[in-house]
């Protein structure tokens, strides 16, 4: 498996954790949009962790579920598991 969370999988989880359904080469053109603009609450970002948490065996920075559009958090997820890689 691939440890880098690409725009295709934050969308795949997006839709799985928080019901919430968007295309991803609309995210790629918005990564800098804010996820309440998008959809997204806090709630549905806390379970989009969680999911990563349970497929990658290991949590997350705390700030993972405080990022504010899909850029931040692909950066700092992705740094956490090529730190952990």
């Amino acid at each position: 498996m691939n440890s880098e969370l690409t725009v295709q999988e934050l969308t795949a989880l997006m839709k799985k954790a928080a019901g919430v359904t968007v295309d991803a080469k609309d995210m790629e053109r918005r990564l800098d949009t804010g996820f309440s603009e998008i959809g997204l609450d806090s709630l549905g970002l806390l379970g989009i962790v969680g999911e990563l948490e349970n497929s990658h065996g290991r949590a997350l920075p705390t700030d993972a579920e405080r990022c504010k559009t899909p850029r931040e958090f692909l950066n700092l997820v992705n740094s956490s598991l090529m730190a952990g890689a």
